[in-house]
């Protein structure tokens, strides 16, 4: 499956989002891990929060093998 960023253009009917195609599953997963981030990075008071964010993301491509 290939993961669709929000277009800005949401809908709640149906069981997928019309905007960006993403089940509203999904969609509510994914706010709750960006909220437990964005949490954690103001438990640490990191200022830096692009640096955090690339870090983040760097972290998951390397997991998922496509850091190597």
């Amino acid at each position: 499956m290939k993961f669709s960023p929000c277009t800005g253009e949401c809908t709640e009917e149906g069981t997928h989002c019309e905007g960006c195609g993403r089940s509203h599953e999904e969609i509510a997963e994914m706010k709750m891990l960006v909220g437990n981030l964005v949490a954690f990075a103001e438990k640490m008071k990191y200022e830096n929060i692009e640096d955090f964010a690339n870090g983040v993301a760097g972290s998951i491509k390397y997991k998922m093998g496509a850091g190597h």
